[in-house]
């Protein structure tokens, strides 16, 4: 009867552990798919073929996909520095992180009376800004249309060292993004309701 007590005592430990590493886990990876604001992602995958004129560029293309790509790394550093709060009515109200913490527009009628000091621009936030415009540009310039718009007569051995590109950049952008997770709450990742455990 004691060995019974015993080994389901130690099978509740060992199944107590689990969730905790699972949750762990699952954060990581949460946070690694934060990397780029997917809207971001999907304007640039849906315009590219337009501006590129499917790699096959004229000067005007080169011009209005250099364009694209400059808003488009513009977009995944700026929302990097995008958080959100919960008003006293419920609403959902975003603002810009500065060094004195969140500005925020005047659409929320008690910002007033919050203190957003707590919004303070951090490390981890240029941080991540960083590394999401390096993740962008690595999936952007080495996009088909844009490399045979920009880069038309790479040879073989300079193609297959661009490659290893995205999986080098991937896995350091993992270990820094598990050095400094996210925190915010901006454009594209709300914050969760209170009603969630953290």
């Amino acid at each position: 009867m004691a060995d019974k007590t015993a080994s389901s005592s130690s099978t509740k430990k060992g199944s107590g552990s689990a969730p905790g590493v699972m949750d762990r886990t699952i954060a990581g990876a949460v946070n690694i798919t934060r990397l780029l604001p997917t809207g971001t992602v999907l304007a640039f995958q849906l315009l590219s073929p337009l501006f590129t004129n499917n790699g096959y560029c004229h000067p005007i293309n080169k011009y209005f996909t250099g364009v694209l790509l400059l808003f488009c790394n513009f977009s995944c550093g700026f929302v990097c520095f995008t958080d959100s709060y919960t008003g006293k009515d419920g609403n959902t109200y975003y603002g810009v992180a500065t060094r004195t913490g969140l500005w925020t527009s005047s659409s929320d009628p008690d910002s007033s009376s919050l203190d957003f000091s707590t919004y303070k621009v951090v490390l981890g936030d240029w941080v991540h800004a960083g590394f999401s415009i390096l993740v962008f540009a690595v999936v952007a310039l080495l996009d088909p249309n844009t490399v045979n718009c920009y880069y038309p007569s790479m040879g073989t051995d300079q193609k297959a060292l661009l490659m290893g590109l995205p999986p080098a950049v991937g896995f350091l952008s993992s270990i820094v993004f598990a050095l400094f997770p996210n925190r915010r709450h901006g454009v594209g990742y709300p914050a969760q309701s209170s009603t969630t455990s953290q």
